[in-house]
């Protein structure tokens, strides 16, 4: 079988698995204290611009969940709550991890994965004008992702209307960047590296589903919100003992650009995916320039697939109709995609 079901279904890139061996008999300081993870967080920075680059820090983490969990509930008094997307991972796909640590998201409608300025200005203003502020959540955060679930990308012009909302209203802005190196290789993102930190307070750079065994790096552009931040790592189980590991992995994706060219390899094979369940007549079931392709599929279509390739089901849509999801990655071949192109043609 083929899997295109998700994004991190092989081991890691060979460059990675070659630093990892020509490092391991070396000896090193424990949990992110080493020089791999100060030499991964000098490349990250050198993508960000003066003055976010020196006031920044970054911290590595084991996942994407921690990853969220860790950075909300560091930076939320109790009575706090973050904003979503109604399809944000942290709504949907992490367990009710972010309201188990106490903090309730607040889920808005979203159109095509992605929140308006103009939806996080009512939801603040909402408790800015209530009469019984100590009886509700107090909106503090937003949380978008970067693509988002459905693989769309934010614009710099609807990132700067988030900023400028949250600011009116002192609120903190958060990419989840699980798919971060996708979503800047897609040719629709106006976005770099350097806008995002002069547009966010804090985000995160995923490895996992990019290239690397495991592992997120969280950049923090506002330094206030950085203090203590080990502390909570360390409580919410996200930080390795060794954690050069993630340190080496990171500097090996930044170094020369690796992070950024594996992504272009990956949207590259999506959009094979995507023109050729357009030519077959296939309908998308979300518009997205990214690795994730989402279509919809007759009940026929899904079994002549499912004989030879994983996807990943989305929903049933009434009528015979289900949506699916095919995801492509930095290890996705040539060979893979020209026989799944194939049978897409032959349905």
């Amino acid at each position: 079988m083929i899997r295109f079901n998700n994004d991190y279904n092989r081991g890691a890139h060979p460059a990675i698995l070659a630093a990892l061996s020509a490092t391991n008999d070396e000896p090193f300081e424990g949990y992110g204290l080493d020089p791999w993870c100060e030499a991964a967080a000098r490349e990250i920075l050198k993508y960000l611009d003066e003055p976010e680059r020196a006031r920044a820090s970054v911290h590595f983490l084991v996942g994407g969940t921690q990853t969220n969990v860790t950075v909300i509930s560091a930076l939320l008094r109790p009575w706090q709550s973050v904003v979503s997307a109604h399809s944000g991972h942290i709504n949907v796909h992490e367990t009710g991890a972010v309201e188990h640590s106490g903090h309730k998201v607040e889920a808005l409608p979203a159109q095509n994965g992605k929140i308006s300025a103009e939806q996080v200005a009512a939801v603040a203003e909402g408790f800015r004008v209530s009469d019984i502020p100590e009886h509700i959540t107090q909106p503090k955060m937003v949380y978008i992702s970067l693509p988002t679930e459905v693989g769309s990308v934010y614009t710099r012009a609807e990132l700067e209307a988030l900023r400028a909302v949250c600011d009116e209203y002192s609120l903190i802005l958060f990419i989840d960047g699980a798919r971060l190196s996708y979503g800047l290789a897609s040719p629709a993102c106006d976005l770099t590296l350097a806008d995002i930190a002069r547009l966010t307070d804090v985000f995160y750079i995923g490895g996992t589903k990019c290239g690397a065994l495991f592992g997120e790096a969280v950049v923090f552009t506002n330094p206030a919100l950085a203090c203590d931040f080990r502390s909570a790592i360390k409580q919410n189980g996200g930080m390795l003992a060794k954690g050069w590991l993630l340190g080496l992995q990171f500097h090996t994706l930044f170094r020369d650009g690796l992070y950024f060219r594996i992504a272009e390899s990956a949207i590259s094979q999506a959009m094979r995916i995507r023109d050729a369940f357009a030519a077959a007549g296939v309908p998308a079931y979300a518009e997205s320039p990214t690795n994730q392709q989402f279509v919809v599929l007759t009940e026929e279509q899904m079994r002549a697939l499912g004989q030879k390739y994983i996807y990943e089901y989305e929903a049933a849509l009434g009528e015979g109709r289900h949506a699916v999801r095919f995801c492509t990655s930095w290890s996705t071949s040539d060979a893979d995609v020209d026989a799944l192109v194939a049978d897409i043609a032959a349905l």
